[in-house]
């Protein structure tokens, strides 16, 4: 089964993820520890991937680092347009 991209990407929230855990001087497995803590496993290997465009976000992981992050789902996807230029 051949898998589905846009421009090479499997998804389109990576850079602001990373945008946003940085601000909060969050590092990768702090980030995979606050997920844990609402119970959403995840690894530090996962948020690399994803912030990076090589692997695909289930809706319900948007809707936690939106939580974990204290930001809105309008921030995560914020100039994602950019993707369909």
């Amino acid at each position: 089964m051949k898998v589905k991209t846009l421009n090479g990407n499997l998804n389109i929230i990576g850079k602001n993820l990373r945008k946003y855990r940085r601000l909060q001087e969050l590092s990768q497995p702090a980030l995979c520890r606050k997920l844990d803590l609402i119970g959403v496993t995840m690894y530090i290997s996962d948020i690399y991937e994803i912030e990076h465009g090589k692997k695909t976000v289930k809706d319900f992981e948007a809707v936690a680092f939106c939580k974990v992050l204290n930001i809105t789902l309008e921030q995560l996807f914020e100039n994602s347009d950019n993707f369909f230029e």
